[in-house]
């Protein structure tokens, strides 16, 4: 049903996976046992050795009476081969692609699905920001991925919910698409549950529908006593999303961003983002910039609360993409999540209200070109920052 508002939903069983080194063998191995169904909505997917990997697991699936789906994005998988895609059509997968970019599609070809689902006898869930790329799946010759990425291992009722959304969409790709941005619809969102175990609630945005996941952050941060942690990629975020921030920093809220350093897909996004960091380090929030590699997580704690899931929570992403988050409560997780913050912070460089004043000229110039660039794409497409 469009628009449909999930439930939270109780007795759930999660595991932080941290890195493609950990969460790439137990998705490949749970790959291995599925026994009836393997279904996959992702955005990245490139042809190298891990995603080889994937392929050989898939068609193995199929051949013992698997059924696979896999739901790609049709620009996020133009680095798939066509010989990797017809060994999928040839072996037996499913195959859809959302939204193949045209020469004729116009603003059409921004719309993306970026949500990250992989679901295995509709029992066990991976959720997160993983593409099947070597960046993010490979071990380097330190032992780990290029790209630091957060997945989450999902048992439990809110799968359901998960399958339900690709199900959607699945029928949704093999139609026509007529694409349009999200209206600025404001929904209900369900309140919290109490502190406890185990509860999780699926959250996403719809190409026509609704971008509820951005409501609910914004409705928990404005409860927030404690803290509120925000790890992602790319920081363009709305007026809104700051505005939000720095209000609870003002009301003594430990308020932290954990963003890309200088190792960085897009170096350009990271300039444009800068030129907000001025006003939120005055509000007294703290800015920790990772130095070992290109963050990808995007993870919010707030509190007892947190989301997890394919969601940037910028500008961008929340007038163009498909997204989904869980929604999660649970103290066993609470803690992973706390720690794997503290451990990031510690590999990070923190930006202080002097060193922003002794920035060199050519920084400024580079946030002032890449700003006003941003400023102007975000005016052509009618896109409110």
């Amino acid at each position: 049903m469009p628009g449909q508002i999930y439930p939270w939903r109780e007795n759930n069983q999660f595991e932080l996976l941290i890195d493609g080194e950990v969460f790439f063998p137990r998705i490949i191995e749970a790959m291995q046992l599925a026994r009836s169904s393997i279904e996959i909505e992702l955005y990245l997917v490139s042809s190298g050795e891990s995603s080889s990997r994937v392929t050989e697991t898939l068609l193995e699936a199929v051949s013992r009476g698997v059924t696979v789906r896999c739901l790609l994005d049709g620009l996020g998988s133009q680095g798939m081969h066509d010989s990797d895609r017809q060994r999928l059509l040839t072996g037996g997968v499913e195959l859809r692609f959302y939204n193949p970019v045209s020469l004729l599609g116009g603003k059409g070809n921004f719309h993306r699905d970026h949500r990250k689902l992989l679901i295995i006898d509709k029992q066990l869930l991976f959720i997160g920001g993983t593409g099947f790329t070597d960046e993010f799946c490979k071990p380097g010759e330190k032992g780990y991925s290029q790209w630091h990425e957060q997945m989450l291992s999902v048992r439990g009722p809110v799968v359901a919910d998960c399958l339900d959304l690709f199900e959607r969409q699945w029928v949704v790709s093999a139609k026509r698409l007529r694409l349009v941005p999200p209206r600025r619809r404001r929904v209900s969102i369900p309140p919290s549950p109490p502190p406890g175990d185990g509860y999780a609630r699926l959250s996403y945005t719809d190409s026509r529908e609704h971008r509820e996941t951005v409501q609910a952050l914004f409705a928990t941060i404005s409860r927030a006593h404690n803290l509120v942690w925000l790890a992602t990629p790319y920081f363009l975020p709305s007026w809104r999303i700051r505005r939000a921030l720095m209000r609870a920093a003002r009301r003594g809220v430990d308020v932290r961003l954990l963003l890309s350093g200088r190792i960085h897909d897009h170096p350009a996004v990271r300039y444009a983002g800068q030129r907000y960091y001025q006003k939120l380090l005055k509000s007294g929030i703290r800015i920790y910039e990772y130095q070992p590699r290109f963050l990808h997580l995007k993870t919010v704690l707030v509190d007892d609360w947190a989301s997890l899931g394919s969601c940037n929570f910028d500008h961008w992403t929340l007038h163009w993409n498909l997204e989904a988050n869980l929604n999660l409560v649970d103290a066993g997780l609470n803690r992973a999540i706390t720690q794997s913050f503290e451990t990031d912070f510690g590999l990070s460089r923190e930006w202080t209200r002097e060193q922003w004043r002794d920035l060199p000229r050519l920084h400024r110039l580079k946030i002032f070109l890449w700003g006003t660039m941003n400023r102007a794409v975000m005016y052509w497409f009618s896109i409110k920052g």
